[in-house]
C-alpha cells in the first residue's frame, strides 16, 4: 500500500517506508502485512458509514504523523508530469525498453493525458464570457 504525503516526520514505524521524495511529494510504502501495521489498523477501525467499517486514511495519517497531499488538480496534475519525466529519464525503464518493452500505451499517452487534463482545468478556469 502506497500513500502520498506532503510532510511525513523524520522517523517513520518499521513498517512504512520512504519510497521517493520529489515534486514537493513523499511517497510512502506501508509493508500491511506486518503485524504491527495490523494491529493499527484494528484499533483505527471505525464505522465509515453504516454497516460499513474501515479506516479512515486521515486517522492513520495522523497517528503517523502524515500531512495527506490536499493539493489542487492542479498541482496534482503538475506533480504527476513531473513524476513521469523522471520515469521516462530513468535508467531502468529505457533498459526495459531496449529489452523489447512495449507497452500498449506508453509514457508518452500518459503524459500527453495530463496535458489535456491541464488544458481543461484551465478552459474551465476562466470566466464565462
Amino acid at each position: 500500500m502506497k500513500l502520498y504525503a506532503k510532510t511525513i516526520p523524520h522517523t517513520l514505524p518499521d513498517w512504512a517506508t520512504t519510497v521517493t521524495e520529489s515534486a514537493d511529494l513523499f511517497e510512502v510504502e506501508i509493508n500491511d502485512e506486518h503485524p504491527d501495521f495490523q494491529s493499527l489498523l484494528e484499533e483505527l477501525e471505525t464505522e465509515i458509514e453504516p454497516g460499513i467499517t474501515g479506516v479512515k486514511a486521515e486517522d492513520l495519517c495522523s497517528r503517523l504523523g502524515i500531512e495527506m497531499s490536499n493539493s489542487s488538480l492542479q498541482q496534482l496534475v503538475e506533480q504527476a508530469q513531473t513524476l513521469i519525466s523522471l520515469i521516462a529519464t530513468h535508467p531502468d525503464y529505457k533498459q526495459l525498453l531496449d529489452e523489447g518493452y512495449q507497452p500498449d500505451l506508453n509514457i508518452a499517452d500518459a503524459s500527453t493525458t495530463l496535458t489535456y487534463l491541464e488544458w481543461e482545468l484551465e478552459r474551465n478556469q476562466k470566466p464565462s464570457v
